[in-house]
């Protein structure tokens, strides 16, 4: 890149928004499950499940 050039803004990418948006929805949902009295296997379930999917969206993102 030259001088003469302009700076990419350091907006994020939609991509990126989506994934902050399912973030966010995940944690919803798990602290639903967690006041409703689901068993400790359901919890732990559904914790192993929500790391897999953010290290999905970072491989994703990655590559």
């Amino acid at each position: 890149m030259t001088s003469a050039e302009p700076a990419r803004p350091a907006v994020p990418r939609g991509r990126e928004v989506q994934a902050s948006v399912l973030a966010a929805f995940q944690l919803v949902e798990d602290a639903r499950y967690l006041g409703s009295g689901r068993s400790r296997r359901r919890l732990r379930v559904l914790a192993e499940r929500a790391v897999a999917d953010r290290k999905l969206a970072r491989d994703l993102r990655a590559g």
